[in-house]
């Protein structure tokens, strides 16, 4: 029989694995697999959230005003070039379906953010993959990929899942040595775990230049992950052009509401940076004194770590050892580094039980 045959780029994508919340035995157990706020949500955003009750029947505002007007007030930016998505996912992808398109193509690096090689495909295009330099970005590695047909750069910063970090002087220098035909995409989805004043000066390349795209959500540090709720900035050409293809009605009114809330409230934010910092550092600390078991944790400026395993331990024993003591991590074999875990930080305790258990692994191996 006939049927209708889906593009052949389509059925090359790997589809998109999310991080489990239960265990093999269907356990609900700590989730540590998706980079979730330790702290949960503001409670002016939750209290904003709940107002919305009350409006079920509604369509929300399909310009996302109020969104584009806090965001804007909050950065210093120009409302009328704030886009808004379901996540910052959203936005990568009408990136990808407005400037890229089949023999294209797309340029990320190894260890990045799996949603811009589904991006590439859904749209025909060519994913292009630049070598990394020990799991950081390699700007020139980037650099030496780019031909006449490059039409859009993607680059996570801090980068999922390496947590690494790329400084501004770096940012500033591949941007400069890219074709002005090139889209530079900067997803800054941790860029709020970043210390006080300090930033890659994305959003000013996006409010100068006319072929940057700074994507951000408030999924991560403002803990609204459940309401997907993402922005953006770049040129009013480029706005314009992902609108085209942007689906209406796309951010709810409780999102709208809750985001708003979690933008006024800086106080949370800093109690969730703050504490992301101090156990970071310490499951860093604890890592490293393991010593010789080929066990290392990657210099992270986001809200996890990712752990390798290059000794007798592997990520694999690791992962199912974790469950078993009520953690889930995010194992990424899929992503080319079967040999590590990303782990969320969480809370003291999480983090406690997390090291206790590496560390009972790590000597059953040994």
């Amino acid at each position: 029989m006939l049927a209708p045959a889906p593009k052949p780029w389509i059925m090359e994508i790997a589809p998109y694995v999310p991080g489990r919340a239960t265990t093999d035995d269907g356990r609900r157990v700590v989730k540590l697999s998706s980079n979730e706020n330790a702290l949960g949500t503001s409670e002016a955003a939750r209290a904003a959230f709940a107002s919305a009750a009350d409006n079920l029947e509604r369509y929300p505002d399909a310009s996302g005003t109020m969104v584009r007007e806090a965001t804007a007030a909050k950065y210093g930016l120009d409302p009328a070039r704030v886009i808004y998505g379901n996540g910052s996912d959203e936005i990568l992808h009408l990136a990808a379906g407005a400037f890229a398109g089949p023999g294209d193509e797309v340029i990320f690096v190894r260890y990045g953010f799996s949603v811009y090689e589904i991006a590439a495909r859904r749209v025909g295009a060519v994913p292009v993959v630049a070598p990394d330099k020990d799991y950081a970005t390699d700007v020139d590695a980037i650099l030496g990929h780019v031909t006449e047909r490059t039409r859009i750069v993607y680059l996570a910063n801090p980068n999922n899942p390496t947590g690494t970090y790329t400084p501004r002087a770096e940012i500033a220098r591949l941007h400069a040595n890219l074709p002005g035909t090139v889209l530079l995409v900067l997803d800054h989805a941790y860029a709020e775990y970043l210390d006080i004043g300090e930033d890659d000066g994305g959003l000013e390349l996006a409010k100068a230049a006319a072929n940057v795209l700074v994507t951000r959500t408030f999924s991560k540090i403002h803990g609204l992950a459940a309401e997907r709720i993402g922005w953006g900035y770049a040129s009013a050409a480029i706005v314009e052009a992902l609108h085209r293809i942007r689906l209406p009605f796309n951010i709810t009114i409780a999102g709208q509401r809750a985001a708003v809330a979690a933008l006024g409230d800086s106080a949370f934010v800093d109690r969730s940076r703050a504490h992301n910092a101090k156990w970071r550092t310490w499951l860093a600390e604890q890592i490293a004194s393991l010593g010789n078991t080929g066990i290392r944790a990657i210099p992270s400026r986001a809200n996890f770590l990712l752990v390798l395993f290059e000794g007798r331990l592997t990520a694999e024993a690791a992962y199912k050892g974790l469950m078993e003591a009520g953690y889930i991590t995010r194992w990424l074999p899929g992503q080319q580094l079967g040999h590590g875990l990303r782990i969320t930080i969480g809370t003291e305790a999480d983090m406690r039980g997390v090291a206790e258990a590496l560390r009972r692994l790590a000597g059953q191996a040994g």
